[in-house]
């Protein structure tokens, strides 16, 4: 399989990755959370026009998948996705008890 390129951006928030998946359509594109792994899978879908056939591909693995660990202050059940043009950008916010908290200070 191949390997996608990601970027993950951290923020007080959550975290964000974009993952580079050209040539999938989104009805191949798998995601899984399960305990504390996230395993994005994709097929490529790469179409010859009648008639012709190629004398040397680069691709020849037609399949994306990558595995992380996720952190246990990141929520996992609110993961919410979005795919455009070959790009997939997840957004996983921290849990609450994992984000930054004012604490107010009385006075007697």
């Amino acid at each position: 399989t191949l390997i996608p390129p990601v970027d993950v951006i951290e923020d007080s928030a959550g975290i964000t990755l974009r993952a580079d998946l050209p040539g999938v359509p989104k009805d191949k594109l798998s995601l899984q959370v399960e305990a504390d792994t996230l395993t994005i899978e994709g097929e490529v879908t790469l179409s010859m026009p009648d008639g012709m056939e190629a004398s040397y591909a680069e691709v020849t693995v037609p399949r994306y998948r990558r595995v992380f660990t996720l952190s246990k202050e990141l929520d996992t059940g609110s993961v919410s996705a979005e795919f455009r043009q070959g790009v997939l950008e997840l957004r996983i916010p921290k849990a609450e008890h994992a984000k930054p908290r004012r604490i107010e200070v009385k006075v007697n």
